[in-house]
């Protein structure tokens, strides 16, 4: 795949994402991962200095169905917040998600502070956790519509280094 436009619940100013709201996350990271250009588009208030600032219904991530309340645990005792089970809203019981899976929100500590690759990979060898919602080193760019009409884009040159630029269009 050439290129891939996909919006996000947010954006941080390393070019990290969380993605999953909607609870299709492993696919989205499936395609993100085969697109040679993944650029991200949001509206401002989805942007912000430090992931959890705009999304508060925490961070999604899909889990083993049998394994989501050893995981629940973990993921609390190892980072604190709250693991949560995300429950349907029209049926009873937890969302399942078109791989079979339940989805846990963490609603981690937005005071904080926390390096996300490092959170990524510590939470990818829990036992039960498909992935996350964490989009870590995987946009190329972030184009961010502004209410005043103007887009800012943010860029990455490198996984830790990256520009801001006013735009008007692009």
């Amino acid at each position: 795949i050439d290129v891939t436009f996909d919006g996000a619940d947010e954006v941080d100013e390393h070019l990290h994402l969380i993605k999953g709201g909607g609870g299709c996350l492993l696919q989205e990271k499936i395609v993100a991962s085969c697109t040679k250009d993944f650029i991200a588009i949001v509206d401002e208030r989805k942007h912000s200095k430090r992931l959890g600032s705009y999304w508060t219904k925490g961070l999604p991530i899909e889990v083993v169905p049998m394994a989501f309340k050893p995981v629940q645990t973990r993921i609390q005792k190892l980072f604190g917040g709250q693991a949560i089970l995300r429950e349907a809203v029209s049926k009873m019981g937890p969302v399942v998600t078109d791989n079979g899976n339940f989805l846990l929100d963490w609603k981690f500590d937005t005071n904080k502070q926390y390096y996300w690759p490092d959170v990524n990979v510590q939470l990818s060898q829990i036992p039960g956790i498909v992935d996350t919602g964490l989009f870590i080193n995987m946009t190329s760019r972030i184009y961010i519509g502004n209410l005043n009409g103007t887009v800012t884009k943010l860029e990455g040159k490198s996984s830790n280094q990256h520009t801001l630029n006013n735009i008007s269009n692009f």
